[in-house]
């Protein structure tokens, strides 16, 4: 695994976390987005934790730059951010999961191990966001298009109305 965290308190303690377990090994850490993407690079980790806001490149940044060289790279975003626009960016750019850093320890560890076996984790309510971010988006385009469509039909009788004079 390789941790990737602006703040040290939180990598060692992710590290001593990770390294009680007999499946789990940390290869690296990481303090910054660019420091992440060089280390994945060069071990091309299994798992890896990533905070979502860190100096030098973000987490999304971060991601889409382990992503274009390894479109099956595993990333969980670990952070203290919920809103729905930070889900959406961070699934968009490639996340396999996403968890918050109060989530228990065991979730955690669910978490790595789910996404290590190729499955998708993002908790429940934080999925209902994801939704709501998505269908909302949806919304505004067919209401955008809608607009366009009785715009065009508005055009086409001005001009049919038009020529009969």
């Amino acid at each position: 695994m390789l941790i990737a965290d602006d703040h040290s308190v939180v990598r060692e303690g992710l590290v001593s976390l990770i390294t009680r377990k007999t499946d789990m090994t940390v290869i690296g850490e990481a303090g910054n987005g660019r420091e992440a993407v060089d280390l994945w690079k060069q071990h091309h980790p299994d798992v890896t934790l990533l905070d979502l806001r860190m100096p030098e490149l973000d987490g999304v940044g971060a991601l889409k730059e382990i992503r274009s060289g390894d479109e099956k790279a595993r990333i969980i975003v670990l952070t203290t951010f919920d809103g729905d626009e930070d889900i959406y960016r961070a699934i968009q750019a490639g996340a396999k999961g996403y968890l918050l850093k109060d989530a228990p320890r065991e979730a955690l560890m669910d978490c790595i191990r789910r996404v290590h076996a190729g499955e998708t984790c993002v908790p429940v309510h934080l999925a209902a966001k994801l939704a709501q971010r998505v269908s909302g988006e949806t919304l505004e385009r067919t209401r955008d298009r809608r607009a366009q469509a009785d715009g065009s039909r508005k055009k086409q009788q001005r001009d049919r109305l038009g020529s009969l004079y």
